[in-house]
């Protein structure tokens, strides 16, 4: 039967770090690999975030222009039946003096409050 010599300790040191280095190599490997990976994974978020952002950009647009229609409509609505009530019933002179007395009662009141 052959003898089979035991590894040498250089033969078994070489060895171990050689496993040493080729797990560190893999260790490296791996973190570039994660940070890749992260990276990507942060970009694809941002670019999801912008995305959100823009979309909600724009409806808030579009909630703001339908109501400023629907007011703009509303008021000129109330304007014309204003301009229409005030056509067919003028005010009498009785009333402007009652209006003109309300105005002074309430500028009055107004600047008695204020001078306390």
């Amino acid at each position: 039967m052959p003898i089979t010599e035991p590894p040498s300790a250089d033969k078994a040191a070489e060895t171990a770090i050689t496993r040493v280095l080729s797990a560190e190599r893999n260790a490296c490997d791996a973190i570039a690999h994660a940070t890749r990976e992260a990276a990507a994974l942060n970009e694809l978020t941002r670019a999801r975030a912008r995305a959100l952002v823009e979309r909600t950009e724009r409806r808030i647009r579009a909630v703001r222009a339908a109501f400023a229609a629907r007011v703009t409509a509303e008021v000129a609505t109330i304007d014309t039946q204003a301009v229409a009530q005030d056509a067919q019933q003028p005010l009498a002179a009785a009333d402007l003096e009652r209006h003109d007395r309300a105005v002074a009662a309430l500028a009055a009141e107004l600047t008695e409050s204020a001078a306390r």
